[in-house]
């Protein structure tokens, strides 16, 4: 059985669970609409898509605009294995109850911008020695390349804007579910800031849509 939800960083605590401290990262799952279902046999894939938070103006009608979309802020789909329309249909709620304590989850989120930075903060270079000569080059690269070929290879570990990323973490276990307030909290960190939108699904739906086995 997969489940799925989009939610909302809250921030990061402790809950202390049978004498030992466990930090966590509490998420506003829900409550999320359905607000269209996608199919095989008409879009050539499987997946739902969820309405998440309301909108202070609700802007002009898109073309191709489905079901009262324009009062959500978020909009966002989730691939399923198979086809969704047996199990669920367009005005379904779905909310924090779905989850139960020790279930392990995939979270996505995007990262948090750290502008640009060098290789030692961006890949975690060692600096240079402070002997035989050097001066002013602690933090620089050193050699990026050799003889032959006479060009820089692709793929180098060199500075560049470090985050604010599409990332996932995956087999992270629910701690403690809020099915009244919509909350659970999550064993370890999430990618983004705090009030930064969050896909959450079961640790065997990839976010491709597809099932895995998980240990």
């Amino acid at each position: 059985m997969y489940k799925f939800i989009l939610g909302k960083k809250i921030g990061m605590t402790t809950i202390f669970k049978d004498d030992t401290a466990i930090p966590v990262t509490l998420i506003s799952a829900g409550p999320c609409v359905v607000t269209n279902v996608i199919t095989e046999e008409k879009n050539k894939y499987n997946a739902v898509q969820l309405g998440y938070g309301e909108k202070k103006k609700v802007n002009k009608p898109v073309l191709g605009q489905v079901h009262n979309l324009g009062k959500f802020s978020i909009l966002r789909e989730f691939r399923l294995p198979e086809n969704p329309s047996n199990n669920l249909k367009i005005g379904d709620i779905i909310d924090a109850s779905i989850f139960e304590e020790g279930e392990k989850v995939n979270i996505t989120g995007i990262s948090k911008g750290k502008g640009f930075l060098g290789v030692v903060g961006r890949w975690g270079f060692r600096d240079a020695p402070r002997t035989h000569g050097q001066t002013t080059k602690y933090r620089h690269p050193g050699s990026i390349g050799a003889t032959t070929p006479q060009r820089v290879i692709k793929g180098l570990k060199m500075a560049g804007r470090e985050g604010n990323k599409r990332v996932t973490v995956k087999n992270l276990e629910i701690i403690y579910v809020d099915k009244e307030n919509n909350l659970i909290a999550v064993k370890g960190s999430v990618p983004g800031r705090r009030g930064s939108i969050l896909e959450i699904r079961s640790a065997n739906l990839t976010n491709k849509g597809k099932l895995i086995n998980v240990k």
